[in-house]
């Protein structure tokens, strides 16, 4: 099956769901990922206290082209108030998101879902998905693929989202 039949199934999936698995309001279900190319895994659990940037992506996603320069300006303006970016890459090939990667450098954390059990319990269906993840790791916001003009509302979540503080800090 071809990349181009892969999104149209999965934006055909999306299109006759009602539902996300990780609706608004729920907690962040446990993502173990690991840097491309490594053996070594971490949890996502470990960035509780930020606010989290989960975005799914693949090399063949058109859309992830235009969201990378996005989340790079994220990162350089939020990194140091507390916004942790994670993109999620979903190739087969670790080659194909290397020459992704060497054409449109992401200057946030990159990792690999190897085993895909993450994009499994985000329940992704679309490139790039992202989701925004409070400092107590709750879903705030689910966005499917990506359209420059909401730019400005993600970025205002983000803010809202790091002015408020955790119980205890």
């Amino acid at each position: 099956m071809n990349k181009q039949r892969i999104f149209t199934l999965l934006f055909t999936v999306f299109i006759n769901s009602s539902a996300f698995a990780v609706d608004i309001g729920q907690p962040m279900p446990s993502c173990v990922v690991s840097p491309i190319g490594e053996n070594k895994n971490f949890d996502l659990s470990q960035y509780k206290g930020k606010v989290l940037y989960v975005d799914f992506w693949a090399s063949w996603c058109s859309p992830c082209v235009k969201s990378f320069p996005f989340l790079n300006e994220m990162h350089e303006q939020f990194n140091g108030q507390g916004l942790q970016i994670i993109g999620v890459n979903l190739d087969e090939n670790v080659d194909d998101a290397n020459a992704f990667l060497a054409k449109i450098p992401a200057n946030f954390t990159v990792v690999a879902d190897v085993s895909k059990q993450c994009a499994k319990d985000f329940d992704v269906k679309a490139m790039p998905s992202s989701y925004i993840i409070d400092r107590k790791g709750g879903v705030h916001h689910v966005r499917l693929g990506f359209r420059p003009g909401e730019a400005n509302e993600v970025r205002e979540l983000v803010e809202k989202l790091l002015s408020e503080k955790v119980a205890g800090n």
